[in-house]
């Protein structure tokens, strides 16, 4: 089985469509109505719903009930693209709380999209990169 989508509900479509778009590169895929509903896909095929809530779901955004419930992740191939990221998202005036870092292994930043979406942003590396890696500086007989 394999995700499909992801809905996440905002009260700016166009304004989240264009973040996810112009920080993370994803692609639009489909833009129905002025403000309705956007579909954003990634490189490895996920498809990312950008909607208003629907009341007869019980849906409700972030903004409005003023509490984040999740939050969603891109994993990166390098501290490097994790950087750079962080560049790109620091320059579309997003909110983030502090640069780069080292927090659970994982190097790694955190920011809200438009619509208050909490996004983390990280690398980490694999236990055999780690391995090679002190290999190669001679931490290994």
């Amino acid at each position: 089985m394999r995700l499909n989508h992801l809905d996440l509900h905002v009260p700016d479509v166009a304004a989240t469509r264009d973040f996810f778009v112009s920080v993370f590169g994803l692609t639009e895929v489909e833009t129905r109505g002025a403000n309705g509903l956007a579909i954003l896909r990634d490189d490895a095929g996920l498809e990312l719903v950008i909607s208003r809530p629907v009341e007869k779901f019980g849906g409700a955004d972030a903004v409005s009930v003023g509490r984040n419930t999740y939050h969603i992740g891109f994993i990166q191939p390098s501290r490097e693209a994790v950087d750079l990221l962080f560049e790109r998202a620091k320059s579309s005036g997003c909110e983030i709380w502090k640069p780069p870092s080292a927090i659970r292994g994982n190097w790694s930043f955190y920011c809200f999209a438009p619509g208050r979406i909490l996004i983390e942003v990280g690398w980490r590396m694999d236990l055999a990169l780690l391995v090679n890696h002190l290999l190669s500086i001679g931490c290994y007989p």
